[in-house]
């Protein structure tokens, strides 16, 4: 079963990951992870222009090569970059030392496309070792979320998906959404909703 925010003891037993951001400020945190993909990356950054609105985009550095270009857009227009593995790697299956080479590799590749290093880092699935997490923490806040419409999730409705974003999104929610092939339909669904949604709320986004 999908869970679609986070339980509140979670950042107790795992303080070194960011979950959330400050509750007694109105903002939240947009975050996009997977891209970029031509489509569906173009056409986030085109709903987040109509507002006025910025957001964290957490590239795999192999999209990064494939289209430096959209890459470049996304910097160019203000948004946050992040480091998000090269391949997407799943750190729990995952050999430490090969873990790190794709880290290193997509900032690599987002330092060549972009002419920037990246301070930033999401675990692909949020899954991390131990020891992963530390060495990426000497070079990177690693950051989670506390809100996770699933935007990816097949069986679950495009209304479903609205729904818990807007009902679990408060005062430094880091939103989780997808910039990717598999989520392009509901995504175009969804997106410009709940943008109008945290816009009519009173919630300013931010880069983290």
């Amino acid at each position: 079963m999908l869970l679609h925010h986070l339980p509140g003891f979670v950042p107790f037993l795992f303080p070194h990951y960011v979950w959330h951001k400050s509750r007694k400020e109105r903002e939240i945190y947009l975050t996009f992870d997977d891209g970029p993909v031509p489509g569906v990356t173009d056409f986030v950054l085109d709903e987040l222009e109509k507002r006025q609105m910025k957001a964290n985009f957490f590239m795999v550095g192999d999209n990064v090569v494939k289209h430096p270009e959209l890459a470049l857009k996304v910097k160019r227009l203000g948004h946050q970059i992040g480091n998000h593995t090269h391949n997407h790697l799943d750190g729990f299956s995952c050999p430490t030392e090969e873990y790190m080479v794709n880290v290193k590799r997509c900032q690599l590749a987002i330092r060549a496309a972009l002419g920037i290093d990246p301070h930033l880092f999401r675990a692909p699935y949020g899954r991390l070792k131990r020891e992963q997490r530390k060495d990426i923490s000497q070079t990177h806040q690693v950051i989670m979320w506390d809100v996770i419409p699933g935007d990816y999730d097949q069986q679950q409705s495009s209304s479903l998906c609205l729904s818990k974003a807007k009902q679990y999104t408060k005062n430094g929610s880091i939103i989780l959404f997808h910039d990717q092939e598999k989520t392009a339909r509901v995504l175009s669904e969804i997106l410009p909703d709940f943008l109008d949604f945290i816009q009519s709320e009173g919630y300013r986004t931010n880069l983290l």
